[in-house]
């Protein structure tokens, strides 16, 4: 009986798995005329919906899963649940593929958000020239977290080493110099909510996506990456798909609908800077 039960349940947690990632045996081919594409709210899924229409016209139903967080995106485009996803930067999608030994390949460069400062009771004024003794959120995976010390080195809050660069990976122990302020790494989709609970002073680097699902005003935002620096090719959120799919229809269908002037002027649009379109047509 008991050799019965292990087996039931261990059946009963296999079909759940297969049942939450919609796979079991699923790869690109399975479902011809369907795409499904993984991504995060808050500009991806929304920007997505935009070209429905267009993939729909040429062929193909579009299924958008929605995540929230930034690894079950890439485990779920490994096991082959979904065709496609698009969350990410080229920079985090190969730390990824280092450490968890996954396969999956960037194929084009889609839009930047550039990260912002925002602050809990923090005026312009404060923010430009009382730069010590505040408690600083920061994202804490590997290029993320990266790229948010260099907005706080370029805004005169810490120092790091003379020859860092954005493309190594750095953590806050490479802070040379604190300024006095405290520096805190958490996940980068808790970052704008833990701000709102922080004492008052306290100041944060959002994500872009993340600040947008907050629903904060980027005219709010005490300071931004420089969109004109390196930092807008290296981050750019892509699309990536399993690696051997780059040049697959579907995948060529979904760059096709995504590459164009109407997604230009929807990311213009909707988010009045926020979100920048980084290809052109």
């Amino acid at each position: 009986m008991k050799k019965l039960l292990t087996g039931i349940l261990a059946a009963t947690l296999a079909l759940a798995s297969c049942t939450f990632f919609a796979a079991c045996g699923r790869n690109i081919d399975s479902d011809p005329d369907v795409i499904v594409v993984g991504a995060s709210a808050t500009p991806h899924a929304e920007i997505l919906e935009a070209v429905r229409d267009d993939l729909s016209a040429a062929g193909y139903t579009l299924e958008v899963k929605v995540f929230d967080d930034y690894i079950t995106p890439n485990t779920a485009l490994d096991e082959g649940s979904i065709d496609a996803n698009y969350f990410q930067h080229t920079p985090y999608l190969n730390t990824f593929n280092e450490e968890r030994g996954t396969r999956l390949t960037a194929v084009e460069k889609i839009h930047y958000e550039p990260f912002g400062v925002y602050g809990n009771g923090v005026t312009q004024e404060q923010f430009d020239t009382v730069k010590t003794g505040r408690t600083i959120l920061v994202p804490n995976d590997g290029s993320n977290l990266t790229r948010a010390l260099f907005v706080l080195r370029d805004e005169g809050y810490i120092e790091l080493p003379a020859d860092a660069s954005p493309e190594n990976n750095l953590t806050e122990h490479d802070i040379t110099d604190d300024k006095g302020n405290h520096i805190r790494p958490v996940n980068a989709e808790a970052v704008a909510l833990l701000l709102k609970e922080e004492t008052e002073g306290t100041i944060a680097v959002i994500n872009g996506n993340y600040a947008l699902q907050a629903k904060l005003d980027a005219k709010t935002a005490l300071a931004f990456e420089n969109a004109q620096g390196a930092a807008a090719q290296l981050y750019a959120n892509v699309i990536a798909v399993k690696t051997g799919n780059e040049t697959h229809p579907k995948t060529l269908a979904l760059l096709k609908a995504l590459k164009t002037q109407k997604v230009i002027d929807f990311i213009s649009e909707h988010y009045q800077g926020a979100v920048q379109a980084v290809f052109t047509v």
